[in-house]
């Protein structure tokens, strides 16, 4: 199968392609596609990993869905464009990085800087119809990046893993802790964000360990 992802990805999760699962999510999602209004673009489904090629993922941060507002969902977990209004919990990212690290609130709520150096911004489904919230949940895409988690997991040392909210920590339940530093806490979500998101430090802890990896700190 021809999936246009970049060329590290497609090489690490080449056994993927073809598996059962995988023809049947495609089939799925691009009939999603041709039906209906589905986020994001559909050039932009695999934009965390083509920002952010295997060998030079130091951080992995990850989402449950795509935004489902019209002009939201950019392939990036948590980010949208400049332009358009931050999502509460990215405001509430940005409130734990001006705590934790001194640094302003941003002009906006554009990630790929962060996974230009390194940070991969990971939902666990990749695509969602507009307005319907988890609508592609259980279709395929949480093994497929079951998967991804699990190559970075066994093939990488010295990672970060940031799980925010049950559904993330349950999902990155099998990283080894000896080979990598696992940072979990309630999700940025204003539900959760005052019951242990706010004041986590996981920003600063980040980058004491890739420091003491000798990998280079993110600028968050």
């Amino acid at each position: 199968m021809n999936v246009k992802i970049e060329a590290s990805w497609k090489e690490q999760l080449a056994t993927e392609w073809d598996k059962e699962y995988f023809v049947r999510l495609t089939d799925f999602v691009r009939e999603q596609y041709s039906s209906r209004q589905v986020f994001p673009p559909a050039s932009k489904i695999f934009a965390a990993f083509d920002a952010c090629p295997f060998d030079q993922v130091k951080v992995v941060i990850l989402g449950q869905d795509p935004y489902h507002d019209v002009g939201q969902a950019n392939g990036l977990c948590f980010s949208v464009a400049p332009g358009i209004a931050m999502p509460p919990s990215l405001v509430n990212i940005f409130k734990e990085i001006r705590d934790d690290l001194g640094k302003p609130m941003p002009e906006n709520g554009d990630l790929s800087r962060w996974a230009n150096q390194g940070v991969l911004l990971l939902n666990a489904t990749l695509t969602v119809e507009a307005h319907k919230a988890a609508s592609h949940q259980g279709k395929g895409w949480e093994q497929f990046t079951d998967e991804v988690i699990m190559r970075l997991a066994q093939d990488r040392e010295g990672l970060v893993f940031m799980l925010w909210g049950s559904y993330a920590i349950k999902k990155g339940a099998f990283i080894d802790r000896n080979r990598h530093l696992v940072l979990t806490s309630p999700h940025p979500s204003p539900l959760s964000a005052y019951r242990g998101f706010f004041g986590n430090k996981h920003f600063s802890r980040a980058n004491e360990y890739l420091t003491s990896q000798d990998k280079t700190p993110i600028e968050w």
